[in-house]
């Protein structure tokens, strides 16, 4: 296990030894920034470290209501919503949506939130093949007596693929259904303004689809968001008992998103940065006969076909002075692989540190 004796950026330090990381989801390098630090701290100097209440009751300050405005600005709409961690999300949101809903389609290799979310008096629930656009319209096909929703991953956690929205929303729109986008790895860097999965796709202006967010990937801090219409986030704090009975998110918290917005605002080029690195990165990996994905996003896997491969990369980086960890993560489709995540503080003495290594490692096992 990885014991972290640091905060997190492009290095950590681990059980007393510095390690380059390529471990995380700290795409835009802002966990440790600066101005994040700092706007935390003041929070704290103000406010304390807690509000201890939910924001139904007693628990909504005014740092809470200017979080949610910058949010809502961000994404361009009328209002957003806030809550304790980007894993209630999905589960907040299937909620608040029961009534327009009868059957739940989702991808095979949906995030662990989209399964644990899916409401137990949802009779009819159904796996599309991963990314399949086609088979996800066969299944409405045979199912065209049910109000769909269909619900996915705009970026998949372990593999980097983006889900892809412009194949799937025709057939959505097809059969009138709705469409839910996790986009926790997707906001801050997919979009030519970093809105995520549907602005990467060019769909932002298209009614019925809706995303789930978080502020713990590329933002750098924690705690999840929803931005849409005011009837959407009304009815979020009106009638989702998760949103209700959670505590509202600490002040250095909600201190730290703000702080994370305006970099990002005034920092395009971030996101340009890391989808560079890692476009190159990927590149190489490739090249060096390694399997991977093929998508613009900072989450690069190398796949393998037994685990032992996998954990043993893994341990050899480790021992070079590398985290990339293997991943035994929790999907409904069984995969082997280390999962890289790229920053965009990153440097280049890093990556090519990391390719020497693979490719020191893959000839030693290639002779062996």
């Amino acid at each position: 296990m990885i014991l972290l004796n640091s905060g997190v950026g492009n290095y950590i330090f681990s059980n007393g030894k510095e390690y380059s990381y390529f471990g995380g989801n700290n795409y835009l390098g802002l966990a440790n920034h600066p101005s994040v630090r700092e706007a935390a701290i003041r929070a704290i100097e103000k406010y304390g470290v807690n509000f201890s209440a939910s924001r139904h009751t007693t628990g909504t300050a005014d740092i809470h209501l200017e979080l949610e405005k910058e949010l809502s600005a961000f994404k361009r709409k009328e209002d957003a919503v806030v809550f304790a961690s980007g894993y209630q999300g999905n589960s907040i949101l299937l909620e608040i949506l029961k009534g327009r809903y009868s059957t739940i389609f989702a991808d095979q290799s949906a995030h662990a939130s989209i399964i644990s979310a899916i409401p137990a008096d949802v009779v009819k629930v159904m796996y599309y093949d991963h990314c399949d656009a086609g088979h996800l319209e066969n299944l409405l096909e045979h199912n065209r007596d049910s109000d769909p929703l269909i619900i996915t991953d705009g970026v998949f956690a372990l593999t980097g693929e983006i889900a892809p929205l412009d194949e799937i929303w025709p057939v959505v729109k097809k059969y009138k259904g709705i469409l839910v986008v996790d986009d926790a790895h997707s906001t801050g860097v997919l979009g030519n303004t970093g809105k995520g999965t549907p602005e990467h796709f060019k769909l932002l202006k298209e009614e019925n689809i809706f995303q789930t967010e978080t502020m713990s990937k590329a933002l750098g801090g924690y705690g999840g968001f929803i931005s849409g219409s005011n009837d959407l986030t009304e009815l979020i704090r009106e009638r989702s008992a998760t949103y209700q009975a959670s505590t509202a998110l600490p002040p250095p918290i909600a201190a730290a998103g703000i702080a994370s917005l305006k970099i990002i605002n005034d920092n395009p080029d971030l996101r340009i940065q890391v989808i560079h690195k890692a476009r190159m990165l990927r590149k190489e990996i490739s090249g060096l006969g390694l399997e991977t994905t093929h998508y613009d996003t900072p989450i690069i896997p190398i796949i393998f076909e037994r685990a032992e491969k996998g954990k043993g990369l893994s341990s050899y980086l480790e021992d070079n002075g590398i985290i990339a960890p293997f991943m035994n993560y929790p999907v409904r489709q069984e995969m082997h692989l280390i999962r890289i995540a790229v920053c965009a503080n990153h440097t280049s003495d890093q990556i090519e540190i990391l390719l020497r290594l693979l490719k020191k490692w893959k000839d030693k096992n290639e002779k062996n």
